[in-house]
């Protein structure tokens, strides 16, 4: 019955498992890896479609998207193998440093910078010849004048203006302290007769020490730092020292020099104001002494920055004695004479021999 039922025209091996072409291909690929290996998921085991159907290709391609088949093998980037071997070094002239050429230069212009600063210096000694004088600030009215020009923001270097302001309040301090000694040393003399000497020296003290002090340490210092000179700072130097040894003398009291410590304690038990003022005064001569001494080392350190030497303050001095107009004409009239008197012996030696 089978028999009638099937068409003879079929293919007979429609209904059969293995006419699948992947089943086909799997079949075929057995002798690489085997049917239990294969992977009909894998990219490269896809079906393809027969190579005469038209229709299977166009549809096997819009089904991947057209992405392009994973290649089968990786290649290595390809490397070039040097076929020569890089020739030597060798320096070349613009690789040489020709350092008498930098030398010449750096000569240069160190040439022309004391050109410069010798330049500067000038125009500031010609702007001090046309300054007026300012200092002290005395009115019209009065008959005398100011003996000094002082402008710190133009005479002093900017990182100097603090140092030097510091002196010229110290200094005036100084001149208070002095005027307070007057004052105590008066109270000294009112409760004690003894204090009469005392209290004339501290008028003298007053009078000769504020202008000397001015004149003596302060204005050869702010000269200094206006013209960077050695002499100045020397002079600064041996005036300011013994200045500060006299404060020390002035705030103990040892002598009746001033009212002090020591003279101070002595009137305070029987006098309680006299001997309390006179303290007072001892203090601020105490602390002028520790200002000073402070003020001393700090302006020893900026003239060691500086570059000031002792040889460069004698110098200084012999240039500006020469340049001295009163020296000038004495040195002249010396040799004058000394020519005169030469000439005059020569012709009375030769009257002699004739």
């Amino acid at each position: 019955m089978s028999d009638f039922d099937s068409n003879p025209f079929a293919d007979p091996n429609a209904g059969s498992p293995f006419a699948d072409p992947s089943v086909q291909q799997a079949a075929r690929g057995g002798q690489q890896g085997g049917l239990d290996e294969y992977n009909p998921f894998a990219d490269g085991n896809q079906t393809r479609p027969a190579a005469g159907d038209k229709q299977n290709e166009v549809m096997v391609e819009e089904g991947a998207g057209g992405i392009p088949p994973p290649r089968s093998a990786q290649t290595q980037p390809a490397i070039l193998q040097p076929t020569e071997q890089p020739p030597p070094y060798t320096e070349t002239s613009a690789q040489k440093i020709n350092t008498d050429d930098l030398q010449k230069r750096q000569e240069e212009l160190e040439r022309k910078a004391a050109e410069l600063q010798k330049k500067e210096q000038e125009m500031r000694n010609m702007q001090f010849q046309d300054r007026q004088n300012n200092w002290p600030p005395l009115p019209k009215c009065c008959p005398v004048g100011p003996c000094f020009y002082q402008d710190f923001s133009v005479d002093i270097p900017l990182e100097f203006q603090r140092t030097v302001k510091f002196v010229y309040y110290l200094w005036m301090f100084y001149s208070v302290v002095l005027f307070l000694n007057v004052l105590g040393s008066l109270a000294w003399f009112i409760v004690d007769g003894n204090g009469g000497t005392t209290f004339g020296l501290s008028i003298v003290w007053f009078v000769l020490f504020t202008p000397c002090s001015f004149l003596c340490w302060y204005r050869p210092l702010y000269k200094a730092f206006r013209s960077d000179s050695s002499f100045n700072f020397f002079v600064f130097f041996f005036i300011f020292f013994f200045q500060f040894i006299v404060c020390i003398i002035q705030s103990l009291g040892i002598t009746d020099f001033t009212v002090g410590w020591i003279n101070a304690l002595s009137v305070i038990g029987a006098h309680t104001g006299a001997g309390v003022t006179m303290l007072i005064v001892a203090l601020f001569f105490t602390v002028n002494a520790i200002l000073k001494i402070i003020l001393l080392i700090r302006v020893h350190r900026i003239y060691r920055s500086t570059g000031a030497s002792f040889d460069k303050a004698k110098a200084e001095f012999s240039s500006g004695v020469m340049k001295n107009e009163m020296v000038q004409d004495a040195a002249a009239n010396a040799a004058a004479g000394a020519v005169r008197g030469a000439a005059s012996q020569y012709g009375s030696n030769s009257g002699n021999k004739y």
